[in-house]
């Protein structure tokens, strides 16, 4: 079965958008969301956010439909620097359609190249995408 997963195109629309989120020179926590079209088979801009905080991201997400999150997040360290972590968060619930959710894992790995992010996150639940939980997956 696993031969006959289908990795949706990832249009030119979207690598452009990545192209740009990834060199933004904003000082913000922003997200690049982006969802599959199933009838195109195409991965597709659902959302752009600047300057939002982890918690209404959160609100913004739907609760039961995979999401791809490429997030540019401020990050405050004690020493007093900031940094710019750059995550792809893999939001599959339990409960969302069991086609939708294997169009979503067979095109993860060749958005994640396509993106070129190493920080790579899944959650399960929504309620668990918090800064806490973001903060413990970066290491802090």
């Amino acid at each position: 079965m696993s031969g006959n997963v289908n990795i949706c195109e990832i249009t030119a629309d979207v690598k452009e958008a990545l192209k740009k989120f990834r060199f933004r020179k904003e000082q913000d926590t922003s997200a690049l969301v982006l969802k599959v079209d199933r009838e195109k088979q195409q991965i597709i801009i659902d959302e752009e956010f600047e300057n939002i905080s982890i918690e209404d991201l959160q609100e913004n997400l739907p609760g039961h439909q995979p999401r791809f999150i490429i997030l540019s997040y401020k990050q405050e360290h004690k020493d007093g620097r900031t940094s710019f972590p750059l995550c792809f968060i893999f939001f599959t619930p339990r409960d969302s359609h069991a086609e939708l959710q294997i169009m979503y894992a067979g095109s993860k790995i060749s958005l994640q190249k396509e993106a070129d992010v190493n920080r790579a996150f899944e959650i399960r639940e929504l309620e668990d995408l918090t800064e806490d939980w973001l903060l413990s997956k970066l290491g802090k």
